[in-house]
């Protein structure tokens, strides 16, 4: 990890949401954080203690606010420098005010997007990991994904990486020492054949988390579910009573829905995203055509694919279906009992809508199993594939040097995870999706 660092600059910003509120919380963070409490609230307070204190222009003394002021003295702080907090009342003017005479006092300035938590990974009071954690919590949208992402802000993953790093570490080292020092006494015969357990067992316990069925990823971007079947086959009334609010137009003209409805939804926590399609039919015109053509994509690329039959007209299932429910709709429209299909329901007054619900909620948790996913990213199974390539080729290896040079790619590729090497290249990117204040 970088050693700790401090910004030229003081920083500041909201650390709470804009708009109107009972509450903003004003975060700073820098060199120049005593000298802003002591012109802006008058004082430094003791540590970690509020304190109630009337905040005032630097520049005319004017009162500005009355506010609980806090204070974090460096290093054991968030970014790992002094940091303090005014928590004002919510109102724009007084933000604006209070942001003002903050830009007055020399060296400090705006905070960028995710600033704070960048100089909080270079300060070492985060790994990279458990950035990507935070990221992910404020995002969250779901219970399940909360869990994840509280999960790895806490070291799930950082922690497992840093001792699968700190054992490609020691198998090199028992390399090196058999290279270097072979005719030592102390050295053991069978100090090669050790490294190979260890390279073997660490392998192994890598090649397991990456047999996940990407949990981790799926959940962090939801389930993913189309509607699809002819027109008229209630895809729309689904979509909204799944919905519970009207996101599609309803018509009993066929070829209504000609583009691609999404829908995000939570579904007992678990992260779901409900597509409804065009009919699929001869098309009429160009546009439905790609419209249904849109739908196919769509149903390619599903988790599950909700086929809608009406009960009044059979709509046989597609002979290259992927995974997916034979939903009958519309079956108040019928007298006989219908008798094909996985699920019958009449979406405007429920029937069988909770049947439906549950089979839905059974293939997410199917799909994201407990939620204990360690690998959340695509970088994360990158940088994991890359140590188990080089670990696998170690194993093979006959020559000792190479086999140490290998388990030196597989402990950099490892440390990748948590940022100790080489992620430069993600840091602008991830940083820069972060709220500004944060």
């Amino acid at each position: 990890m970088a050693e700790r660092v401090s910004g030229d600059d003081t920083i500041f910003a909201p650390a709470s949401g804009f708009g109107r509120a009972g509450i903003c919380v004003i975060r700073i963070s820098g060199s120049q954080t005593r000298a802003a409490l002591e012109a802006i609230a008058g004082e430094v307070p003791a540590a970690r203690v509020m304190r109630l204190r009337v905040l005032r222009d630097p520049l005319d003394d004017a009162a500005l606010d009355q506010a609980l002021v806090v204070f974090f003295p460096g290093p054991a702080s968030f970014t790992g420098e002094d940091v303090a907090e005014f928590h004002i009342h919510g109102g724009l003017a007084v933000r604006q005010a209070v942001l003002a005479a903050l830009s007055q006092i020399t060296g400090c300035r705006p905070a960028e997007a995710g600033e704070f938590t960048r100089r909080a990974f270079l300060n070492g009071r985060m790994d990279l990991s458990e950035v990507e954690g935070l990221a992910d919590l404020i995002d969250a949208e779901t219970e399940f994904q909360r869990r994840q992402a509280l999960r790895q802000l806490e070291g799930g993953l950082g922690d497992e990486a840093e001792r699968w790093r700190e054992e490609a570490i020691a198998c090199q080292a028992l390399l090196e020492a058999a290279l270097d020092f072979a005719d030592e006494g102390d050295i053991a015969e069978n100090i090669e054949s050790e490294a190979f357990g260890v390279a073997l067992v660490l392998r192994n316990q890598i090649e397991a988390q990456l047999r996940d069925a990407r949990r981790g990823e799926r959940l962090r971007e939801g389930f993913h579910v189309v509607l699809a079947g002819p027109p008229n086959a209630g895809k729309s009334t689904l979509l909204n009573a799944l919905a519970r609010r009207d996101v599609a137009i309803v018509s009993p003209i066929a070829g209504t829905t000609r583009d691609v409805i999404e829908v995000r939804c939570d579904l007992d926590g678990l992260p779901v995203t409900i597509v409804d399609t065009a009919g699929l039919r001869e098309a009429g015109d160009l546009i439905e055509e790609e419209g249904m053509a849109r739908a196919r994509g769509q149903m390619a690329q599903a988790d599950l694919v909700l086929w809608l039959d009406p009960a009044d007209d059979p709509a046989p299932l597609p002979d290259d279906l992927g995974p997916h429910l034979h939903v009958v709709t519309k079956v108040d429209r019928v007298v006989a009992p219908v008798e094909r299909g996985d699920i019958a329901i009449t979406a405007p007054s429920g029937e069988g809508m909770d049947a439906l619900l549950a089979r839905l909620r059974e293939a997410a948790e199917s799909l994201f199993g407990e939620g204990d996913a360690l690998i959340t990213r695509e970088r994360h199974r990158i940088a994991l594939i890359e140590a188990c390539e080089a670990l696998r080729r170690g194993c093979e290896q006959r020559e000792t040097e190479l086999f140490a040079e290998d388990m030196r790619l597989a402990a950099r590729a490892i440390g990748r995870i948590s940022g100790r090497v080489d992620v430069e290249d993600v840091l602008d990117h991830l940083f820069s999706s972060f709220c500004i204040g944060k």
